[in-house]
């Protein structure tokens, strides 16, 4: 491994750390936060939120164990990443499906305080966009299954906090009306389509290859 490639290396172990700790406080804040707001958008983002550190955190240990001491075997390596990817797809179709059967199910109009489900998603926006530029950016100078999908996670982190911000918004300014009822079902599916799709597309990726190449 030359100078370059042990660069990426660290950068991609920093910025995956980095991720773990930016995500950490989301379910946490968000979780107190339902405790005074009842609104099924926070609802749905605090399970995502989870779903979505469990992946992260994946995503950075195998990357430690694979890059570790220069690396390790071509096959084990892609066999781990492997492995990690699919726990970050299978935690991506949970949060969505969660999401999509909460959204559903909901029938109070009634949001309660968002206000902290709101600022963590604000936050989201300006946070995951930053790590979505910055995986992209490490993948394309040195390509890395685990850094690709990563992007891939952040991106769809990205346009999610976006429709959350919007819902949430709309149950802050307007509670208990029919338009931010709507919006916060409204917000709440396509958060759940959106990450389940991504989820699928990775998982989809990831397997079948293995299917046509079985080892």
């Amino acid at each position: 491994m030359n100078t370059e490639e042990k660069n990426n290396v660290s950068s991609g172990k920093r910025t995956l750390l980095w991720s773990v700790i930016m995500s950490a406080p989301g379910p946490l804040v968000v979780g107190l936060g339902l405790l005074v707001g009842k609104s099924n958008t926070q609802l749905a983002d605090f399970v995502r939120r989870s779903a979505e550190l469990l992946g992260i955190i994946a995503a950075y240990a195998v990357y430690l164990m694979t890059n570790k001491n220069g690396g390790c075997e071509a096959e084990k390596k892609e066999k781990l990443e492997r492995i990690s990817n699919i726990f970050v797809g299978l935690m991506m179709c949970l949060g969505g499906t969660i999401m999509f059967i909460l959204a559903l199910r909901s029938t109070s109009s009634e949001g309660g305080n968002v206000i902290p489900g709101l600022s963590i998603a604000i936050l989201g926006v300006i946070a995951n966009s930053i790590f979505w530029i910055k995986y992209t950016k490490l993948n394309r100078a040195e390509p890395n299954a685990i850094l690709r999908v990563q992007a891939r996670l952040y991106r769809a982190k990205t346009f999610v906090d976006s429709c959350v911000t919007i819902a949430l918004l709309s149950v802050a300014i307007l509670p208990g009306t029919d338009f931010a009822f709507y919006m916060d079902k409204i917000g709440s599916a396509i958060v759940a389509i959106y990450l389940a799709w991504s989820g699928i597309k990775t998982l989809w990726e990831r397997i079948a290859p293995a299917r046509k190449n079985p080892s």
